[in-house]
């Protein structure tokens, strides 16, 4: 990464920062004395929250779905990204039973883009653009939007959704305001419970000075049990088989650290000027020990539709112990200073900011692998498949030898340092002036630019290690894994005394060939800068609001990487057949800019003063991820010269779509809204990743043999996307009695979303793209009164292909899942409040699988059992 910018970078920002420092202070000293709008939010209970909501939604000029502070906090969830999940054509991808990554409308989470404050967050992972959202915690959040429709004036670096998440600010509320909250959770799998602790505050100082700001502090320990296959095959004798079988064991700690702070002034009454920075760490602890049976199609003696019986007297067959002991810590941050000045007809938005995010992993050892082979002694083992959600294994002969922890030798270990950095310097100005028509009608005209400049990087130091004299018997432990019996596992705090003694006394030896093909493959720099002009009109009339124009963003992208060929001895290399395996390395770069004119349109009619009709219509791209784009080429060649090898693509385009969406919302007097609306999606360039067997060609390569193979990504023809929506809620305050304190919530959306890829013959098939669910819906039914607040949720999204694999019968597809989560508070004052909340009360798993021709194949199960929160919250 670059400690300074180039000369065309640094320019563009300072012509950006420059505006900005000298309008501030010129338009705060010409505003006139009329009052500037304050909004103050100051909403008790659930019905209170759902009408805020549902107020800002109808007074949107956008297609948008809505969550206010309290109501995330009125549903039992864990984080952001879980309360998101609510809203309507919203699906969450979880990771360890928590959710963590938000797709909209059935499109992958990398297609949307998410804001903290109006500022694009950077991604702290180092091959995507998708933000994780529950690196932010949501007691610091004022409210999070789904825009699903952009005006021009908007970062058009999306298709699926531009997430906007905002903090509190210091003019939020007009008295002094706290709010503190004590909890813990206990996870039953874990046996454990985790503490959780928050503050936060809105502080104004003065009628011009305000203060806002929090911390929030979360230490979730969980445990998964976990199976994998891989490798699903048939026998000439048609027995199915899976090549590899996994049992996995995971206790994982995940410790949260977020801050913000805002300050917030007014140094003349028509100007705003602020000063906002945001925190937050995310420290990832994963301990997983793991039995691993590798097999092979020779040594199935025997099975049925739904068994398969191995012996090693005709092939042998490996056994794998191993233990992965992982830190990982992501940290994001957000700062900018800016404001808002109205001066008489005209109206000013300035602002300039900087992010940065970070992956970095270190103080692991991935993993330390112990191994035997059994080989004509007798052992024999039945694999089960006939359950979708557990392959069982019996030792059929030979238990005495599988159960002699002396006979898995140490096989070795990986030290590894990764780092993965990005930043982003931005700046912004728009302009805007107000025009009021001889008819009444009121016309705005609203232009500006923004830059965005962008470097991202990875570097990986991966150590492997051999030699060690040690056996799992002197470091074997129980486990705790809870699926079926897998005997014992690597123990923690054994493995690293042995790893490191053995390292200290020189027993440990470097593979540094390996190490050095592992750090050279990994590092690439990706540096993006986007300059972006916007012109946009908004036209009111009494009963119609139309706002449209265009956006033209330009995008300059240099990538660097390596060209790494790895030739095993024997082989030939430019000619020369080598004398050992060699490693050879270049340092390659490349450029690529486009420029894209983005119109857009949006129209929205009040028909009645219930019914509110909405359209729009608008073209937006998205950027390839980075992990695609880093230009690294890795070739590695054996000794009869087959080639194996995985590229980087400099030269993706990026995705362009056309999005269509209409609607119409009917609002009840009583404090509700019914909506139902369509949408429409038709995206080009749409990104794929393909393998394709030799003899074949790509970047000036030769790939001649029929054994040789070579992965990268490419731009593949047109994908579209199409559906409607319908949501429901409402507070039933009309019914009679204890009955006016109900509340139901309802939506649904139905996904149609498809594309065409080429298989491993280079044949078109279609698919539904990855991460889309045709189905998913969302219901809550809630009570409000008298200080008690209830609420039951259920989420349901239907299967999802998750990955693409050579075939159909190849691809990986995610099982339906359906989460049922309750909720109990009350009010014991007006400051005090219990509550406890039920998660994943229905025990939920995971399902992974292929949909192979005798069936589905399971590839991942996962279970994670519930988690019970309670808690206390104090608010003044």
């Amino acid at each position: 990464m670059r400690s300074t910018l180039s000369c065309t970078r640094a320019l563009l920002l300072t012509s950006a920062l420059t505006t900005i420092t000298f309008t501030a202070p010129a338009l705060a000293q010409s505003a006139n004395d009329d009052d500037m709008m304050m909004e103050t939010i100051s909403v008790v209970g659930q019905r209170a929250m759902m009408e805020e909501a549902i107020a800002r939604q109808r007074n949107s000029d956008t297609v948008e779905s809505i969550l206010t502070r309290d109501d995330i906090g009125q549903f039992p969830d864990q984080n952001i990204a879980e309360s998101v999940r609510k809203l309507t054509g919203v699906n969450v991808l979880n990771d360890q039973g928590e959710g963590r990554f938000v797709s909209v409308r059935g499109l992958d989470p990398a297609l949307n883009a998410s804001s903290l404050n109006g500022v694009r967050l950077p991604s702290p992972e180092s091959d995507t653009r998708a933000v994780a959202l529950d690196v932010i915690a949501s007691e610091l959040i004022s409210s999070v939007s789904i825009q699903k429709t952009l005006t021009p004036d908007m970062d058009a670096d999306t298709i699926g959704a531009s997430i906007e998440i905002e903090t509190t600010k210091g003019f939020d509320r007009d008295e002094p305001y706290i709010s503190a909250t004590l909890e813990g959770s206990y996870n039953d799998l874990r046996e454990e419970t985790s503490p959780k602790g928050a503050v936060d505050f809105v502080f104004p100082v003065t009628d011009n000075f305000g203060i806002s700001g929090g911390l929030s502090y979360y230490d979730r320990k969980t445990s998964t049990d976990n199976m994998e296959m891989e490798g699903w095959d048939v026998t000439d004798d048609g027995i199915v088989y899976a090549e590899d079988v996994e049992y996995r064991d995971y206790d994982v700690d995940r410790e949260r650290l977020s801050g913000t702070l805002s300050f917030d002034w007014r140094p003349a009454e028509h100007t705003e000027l602020y000063a906002r920075g945001v925190y937050s760490e995310f420290n990832d602890f994963e301990t997983r020990g793991r039995l691993i049976f590798a097999l092979d199609g020779d040594s199935v003696v025997g099975g049925t539709d739904t068994t398969a019986q191995f012996s090693d007297a005709d092939e042998p067959i490996e056994v794998v112990r191993d233990l992965k002991d992982r830190f990982e810590s992501q940290k994001i941050q957000s700062y900018q200073v800016g404001g808002e000045t109205e001066l008489d007809k005209w109206a000013f938005d300035y602002k300039i900011a900087y992010s940065k995010a970070e992956e970095h992993e270190y103080d692991t050892q991935d993993q330390t692998e112990f191994v035997t082979e059994f080989e004509d002694e007798g052992v024999g083992f039945l694999f089960d498949y006939s359950d979708l959600e557990t392959t069982t294994f019996d030792v059929t002969s030979g238990s005495a030898l599988f159960n002699d922890a002396s006979r898995y030798e140490f096989d070795k270990v990986a030290y590894i340092d990764g780092l993965a950095e990005e930043t982003e310097w931005s700046g912004k100005f728009d302009a805007a002036r107000k025009f009021e028509l001889a008819n009444g009608d009121e016309f705005e005209l609203k232009g500006g630019f923004k830059v965005r400049l962008k470097d991202k990087s990875y570097s990986l130091n991966e150590n492997p290690y051999e030699g060690a004299s040690y056996t799992l018997a002197d470091v074997a432990g129980p486990g705790s894994y809870g699926l079926i019996d897998i005997g014992f596992v690597p123990e923690l705090g054994a493995v690293r005394a042995a790893n490191a003694a053995a390292l200290a006394n020189g027993e440990l030896e470097l593979e540094e060939l390996d190490a050095d093909f592992e750090s050279a493959a990994a590092f690439f720099e990706v540096e993006e800068d986007v300059v972006a002009a916007f012109i946009q009109g908004r036209y009111e009339m009494e009963k119609l609001l139309m706002v449209g124009g265009v956006r033209i963003e330009q995008t300059d992208t240099t990538m660097k990487g390596n060209e790494v060929q790895l030739v095993e001895e024997d082989a030939t290399y430019n000619g020369v057949v080598q004398t050992d395996d060699t490693l050879f390395v270049t340092p390659v770069e490349y450029t690529k800019d486009y420029t894209d004119l983005l119109p857009s349109f949006n129209l929205k009619y009040d028909a009645t003063d219930k019914i509110v009709l909405r359209g729009g219509a608008f073209k937006s791209i998205v950027r390839p991820k980075i992990g695609k784009i880093a230009p690294n080429q890795i070739i590695e060649t054996n000794d009869d010269n087959e080639m194996e090898a995985e590229f980087g693509n400099p030269d993706l385009d990026p995705y362009r779509a056309w999005n269509f969406d209409a609607s119409a919302e009917y609002y009840f007097e009583t404090g509700g809204v019914i909506q139902a609306g369509v949408f429409h999606k038709i995206i080009d360039d749409f990104i794929v990743d393909v393998t394709l067997e030799g003899p074949t060609a790509f970047r000036g390569y030769e790939f001649p043999t029929d054994d040789d193979e070579v992965s990268y990504s490419i731009n593949g023809d047109t994908a579209t996307v199409s559906g409607f929506e319908f949501s429901y809620q409402q507070s039933l305050e009309f019914l009679p009695g204890a009955l006016d304190g109900l509340l139901v919530g309802l939506n649904y959306t139905y996904t149609d979303a498809k594309g065409d890829v080429p298989d491993e013959d280079g044949n078109l098939r279609t698919i539904p793209l990855p991460a889309s669910s045709e189905n998913t819906w969302n219901t809550m039914i809630g009570y409000d009164k008298n200080g008690l607040e209830l609420r039951l949720t259920a989420t349901y999204r239907d299967e999802y292909l998750d990955e693409l694999g050579g075939s159909a019968m190849e691809d990986r597809y995610v099982r339906d899942h359906l989460q049922l989560d309750a909720s109990a508070k009350y009010r014991v004052n007006d400051n005090f409040q219990v509550f406890a909340d039920l998660i994943n009360m229905s025990d939920e798993p995971y399902v992974a699988f292929q949909k192979g021709p005798r069936g589905s194949r399971l590839l991942q199960y996962e279970e994670y059992s519930y988690t019970a929160k309670f808690g206390l919250r104090y608010t003044y």
